[in-house]
């Protein structure tokens, strides 16, 4: 048996789709470093295509969500300062203002619960098969 799993960073994982959404519409040049575009492999039919032409039979993929919730802004931003990653990296690169106005449409659109927490989920999609003959 063969098996892995890969995030799903076009339409899965809400954390990197709110900051690369918000970083496209400040900067429309950021969207060329959106891992959703960059890893086309990272979806369904993608996997199974590729497990399949590795000659693999029994080709199952599935997704499995996670519940990513954060404390509150703070808890959501704070990953992205370390520096480490497209996004990290990316907003490094910025100045101070260009930082500061994505930071504020992040907080204005990321979804929130009554205590502040903001609520998302993350998705990978697994996939395994078994070596034919």
């Amino acid at each position: 048996m063969v098996a892995a799993y890969v995030w799903d960073y076009a339409r899965g994982m809400a954390m990197l789709r709110h900051f690369w959404d918000a970083a496209a519409a400040l900067d429309p040049a950021a969207a060329a470093l959106d891992e959703g575009r960059r890893f086309p492999l990272c979806g369904p039919e993608p996997l199974a295509r590729l497990w399949t032409e590795a000659g693999l039979g029994e080709v199952e993929v599935r997704a499995v969500e996670v519940a990513t919730v954060f404390a509150g802004f703070d808890d959501y931003w704070r990953p992205f300062l370390g520096g480490q990653g497209p996004a990290p990296g990316y907003l490094a690169s910025l100045t101070e203002e260009h930082r500061r106005a994505l930071r504020d449409l992040l907080r204005a659109r990321l979804p929130s619960g009554p205590d502040g927490s903001i609520p998302l989920t993350a998705r990978c999609w697994a996939v395994r098969g078994v070596q034919l003959g």
